[in-house]
């Protein structure tokens, strides 16, 4: 009855000079049918990403934030876990927060060391030391694109450990943690792990779209950076042509992948950690699947009017 009386109110406050009040009335009709509609659909997305937790044989974290409404989907989300290089995210803000306060510059000139290489350092290992000289910003985008550990520790020792930890003791971070460098195993092995939160990675992602950490433009340029094209598992269900700012991780028996997906009108902020793997393969299948069933969410939402109709351009 009261949807009824709603309908004619509205017919009749827009034949009267009242229109405007009517308008009004009428937009909260209708924004409400459209809060419902979302909401349902963000319920199927919930019980999709609960499906796929079910079938994963590990441990598994995951959030799902609106970066347009601030809603989250949280599973696991304050468990702590090993990051892998997903801590490169939080190198690469540091590295830009200090450019931003004048302590370095991103073309500020290194020139690489012998001493420099480690394992996993496919693009730093094959430079000539001690002849090669290469900017803080080219290290940064080997650290992400190709995860160069070698480019990620001379990082680390130009910004400190110390200087990232505390950066992230600012913006509320209190479990993620860089704690030792990069193929550092008897760090590892004593315990000194890096480790993070899926709820605070999705914190750190969101301040720095939100330009908390630096200005617009340089972080305009830090998504540039870590959108650089990898592999990784968050893209692996989504058109190609998608813009994703992400850094995966992967460890024996660990697999993770947290990023922005830049939605058109509806980006979203991901991150999907994962332990205990059983089948590291299915895990970053799992990553997968929850960035398909989170996008397919953000897009509907972002193309469709307030009742779901979506009228595409051809």
């Amino acid at each position: 009855m009261r949807e009824r009386w709603l309908r004619v109110t509205c017919i009749v406050f827009a034949t009267v000079a009242s229109a405007a009040a009517g308008g009004s009335l009428c937009a909260q009709s209708a924004g409400r049918a459209t809060e419902v509609k979302q909401t349902l659909l963000w319920r199927k997305l919930e019980a999709e990403v609960a499906r796929i937790d079910r079938a994963h044989d590990g441990v598994m974290g995951v959030v799902i934030r609106d970066l347009t409404s601030g809603d989250e989907l949280l599973v696991n989300a304050d468990e702590i876990f090993p990051t892998a290089s997903t801590i490169k995210i939080a190198v690469l803000a540091e590295l830009y927060r200090q450019s931003k306060a004048g302590r370095l510059k991103l073309t500020d000139l290194y020139v690489v060391r012998a001493e420099d290489v480690v394992d996993g350092s496919d693009i730093v290992a094959g430079l000539t030391p001690g002849i090669t000289r290469i900017t803080y910003r080219d290290l940064a985008t080997m650290m992400v694109a190709v995860s160069d550990n070698s480019a990620t520790n001379i990082l680390i020792d130009r910004v400190s450990a110390d200087s990232v930890n505390a950066m992230l003791a600012r913006f509320g971070l209190r479990e993620t943690r860089l704690r030792r460098k990069m193929m550092d195993l008897k760090a590892a092995a004593e315990g000194r792990e890096n480790t993070a939160t899926p709820r605070e990675i999705v914190l750190l992602l969101d301040s720095l779209y939100r330009n908390r950490v630096v200005d617009s433009a340089r972080t305009a340029d830090l998504f540039t950076v870590l959108a650089t094209h990898k592999d990784s598992y968050i893209p692996r269900l989504l058109p190609e042509e998608l813009r994703i700012a992400n850094k995966p991780g992967s460890l024996e028996a660990v697999r993770n992948d947290c990023g922005i997906v830049f939605v058109p009108r509806r980006p979203f902020a991901i991150c999907v950690m994962t332990t205990f793997d059983r089948d590291e393969h299915a895990a970053e299948r799992a990553i997968g699947e929850i960035a398909g069933a989170a996008y397919a969410y953000f897009d509907r939402v972002a193309r469709a009017s307030r009742y779901g109709r979506v009228v595409s351009p051809r």
